[in-house]
């Protein structure tokens, strides 16, 4: 009756093997190590550069941990803070010959000092939020408005190409405000350009009949409320992947910048103290330019070294070797509408880009003039040009183009993304900074810690004065709900957060209500005379259901908080959500498992410890 199968120990004893190695890379603590990142938008960070940095570590008699790649960085952990400073100047010395033009930022960073064998597990400690490691802390807000009116003035510009290629006579066009006005001098033109900006327009601009204070008659089209909506959703999209994109070269290694609520962006930067350093790189500008490639004699002699032919200039292409551009201007990042990967007709990776009506008539014109020459896509930032591709032109271009060739998927996807996010969809305004100190955050773990640990004994206390052996299983069911939670907040990679910390200690007081709800149900099980092992069985098997209703009810309040939620909030609400989960598995499974052990192979059992049990007969004996 109270025997479990080998199978559950298995599973419980893999459960309990598991929780412990991923519960452990949280107590070895952070040790100095060196990252290295990418400084430019067309440099991606490899396996080489990991072995570029070996190499320089090596040169310098420097013994390093490790040095492996993480994501889109390369680290190096150190064993001293000493140590750290010398590997600092010898990979920045080897990486960056010329410091003025520097192609990697070499930062101070701080990693776990779990062993190696721990991280080929995938076992890592969990990332810790700002208000526990320190850093600095921006609410942005993005300019929503003018997101809407650059893309009224991108409207005016298709309008007026589209009415010339139709040959439709308006009497002028202009923008108010974000709706864009089409003046006419009679009904008849009036309705074909109403048909004609229909078909090319209809999906996302509504049109209707307006007339100006001389009499003339008018289009007024504004952008549908879906439209807008997609407008601004694009905007703050693009924001984020472009502050992403920024806060690399802060050498932070887990930002937070996600979107709250629908114009706002939190940018969180945990270990970063430089406030000023963290808002000029966050509110700094980039534009993109489209030129032509210089394929002239002096042009690639000048490639090879020699003097750079006038009217062009020298850059530095996707491969390392250098590019001569012209210095003449096709098209800048304010022509384009939109870059996203694909594949074009023979299934190659590419990249199709959309323009506006200004810049398909440039486009048209120019690619009609150099078919089979190379152009150049350049991104500038800080004053400084990089080529972010330069592909061969192969036939007339317009409104719509594709550039492909020498590239995979993930270099279509990583080009697109540049060439969409290189400068800021919408103006964003920084409305709340601050900055925790890296003391204040170890005092924040200190005392979340000492919660936690605090809030552990005194329930295990109470339980195993009140319920004797059963008050300890229930203890040690509750700790193994503890090492659970902890391991799966590891292995997800959560970011702990204070409301984090909080959320762990409440599940500790929530989690010894299931055993509560199990111990008094066997209580009244004996009460009424069953016999121990009959109201153990009978005790689990009933108290089932209402730890269920009570959890599944609790889970639902924390699935809102997870949805709706956001900033600390959705923190809180994960750890919650986490902590029902675990302690549903160890109150009732495991717990059991442990009497059963304890009890289950006593076929005579008399008697359990399970504290006083009151009978109404004992008062009047």
């Amino acid at each position: 009756m109270n025997r479990f199968p080998l199978w559950k120990y298995l599973l419980l004893a893999v459960a309990l093997v598991g929780g412990l190695i991923y519960t452990l890379p949280n107590f070895y603590g952070e040790a100095p190590a060196v990252q290295v990142s990418s400084a430019k938008a067309t440099l991606k960070v490899g396996p080489d550069t990991a072995a570029r940095v070996q190499q320089a570590l090596t040169a310098a008699n420097i013994q390093a941990d490790y040095v492996q790649l993480e994501g889109q960085s390369v680290r190096a952990r150190l064993g001293t803070t000493d140590t750290q400073i010398k590997a600092k100047d010898a990979i920045a010395h080897a990486l960056n010959p010329d410091a003025a033009d520097a192609g990697y930022i070499v930062a101070l960073n701080l990693v776990s000092r779990s062993p190696q064998w721990l991280t080929r597990l995938h076992a890592l400690p969990m990332y810790l939020g700002l208000d526990l490691r320190g850093g600095v802390h921006f609410l942005m807000q993005v300019d929503m408005q003018a997101a809407l009116t650059k893309k009224a003035e991108s409207l005016t510009n298709d309008v007026r190409s589209l009415l010339r290629e139709k040959s439709v006579r308006h009497a002028g066009i202009s923008r108010e405000g974000q709706a864009v006005l089409v003046a006419f001098r009679d009904a008849a033109t009036r309705d074909a350009a109403r048909e004609v900006l229909t078909a090319g327009e209809g999906n996302e601009v509504l049109w209707a009949d307006a007339a100006t204070a001389n009499g003339d008659l008018q289009l007024r089209g504004t952008l549908r409320p879906e439209a807008a909506r997609k407008v601004q959703d694009a905007a703050v999209k693009q924001n984020i992947t472009t502050l992403h994109n920024r806060v690399n070269e802060l050498g932070t290694s887990e930002p937070v910048i996600q979107q709250q609520g629908q114009d706002r962006v939190v940018v969180q930067l945990p270990g970063v103290q430089d406030t000023a350093r963290a808002k000029d790189i966050i509110g700094r500008t980039a534009t993109l330019e489209l030129r032509m490639v210089d394929d002239s004699a002096e042009a690639q002699a000048a490639a090879g070294g020699g003097p750079v032919p006038f009217g062009s200039e020298r850059f530095v292409e996707r491969g390392g070797g250098p590019l001569i551009v012209k210095r003449q201007v096709i098209l800048t990042g304010d022509n384009l509408k939109d870059a996203q990967p694909g594949f074009d007709e023979q299934q190659q990776p590419a990249i199709h880009l959309t323009v506006d009506g200004r810049g398909e008539r440039i486009m048209r014109d120019v690619s009609r003039e150099n078919i089979g020459k190379r152009m150049a896509i350049l991104l500038f930032e800080k004053g400084k040009g990089e080529v972010v591709t330069a592909p061969v032109i192969r036939g007339e271009l317009g409104a719509r183009f594709q550039i492909s060739g020498r590239m995979t998927t993930a270099e279509a996807q990583d080009q697109a993304l540049l060439l969409r996010a290189g400068s800021l969809a919408a103006p964003m305004e920084i409305i709340e900074e601050g900055t925790i100190g890296p003391s204040l955050g170890a005092d924040n773990i200190k005392m979340g810690f000492y919660s936690v640990m605090w809030g552990f004994l005194a329930i295990a206390a109470f339980m195993c004065l009140y319920y004797q052996v059963f008050g300890l299983i229930s203890a040690l069911a509750l700790a193994f709900n503890l090492l659970l939670l902890v391991a799966a907040l590891s292995l997800a990679q959560v970011t702990l957060t204070l409301p984090g910390m909080a959320a762990i200690a409440l599940a500790l007081g929530m989690a010894i209500d299931a055993n509560v709800l199990i111990n008094e149900r066997i209580r009244e099980e004996l009460r009424a005379g069953s016999a121990p092992q009959t109201a153990i069985h009978a005790g689990y098997e009933r108290a089932w259901a209402t730890i269920l209703d009570s959890n599944v009810t609790t889970l639902i309040a924390g699935a809102a908080l997870l949805a709706f939620g956001s900033g600390p909030i959705r923190g809180f609400a994960v750890v919650h959500c986490l902590g029902i989960l675990t302690s549903m598995f160890s109150a009732v499974f495991f717990s059991r498992g442990l009497v059963n052990l304890w009890y289950g192979r006593r076929k005579k059992l008399q008697t359990i410890a399970i504290g006083q049990i009151w009978r109404p007969d004992n008062h009047k004996a």
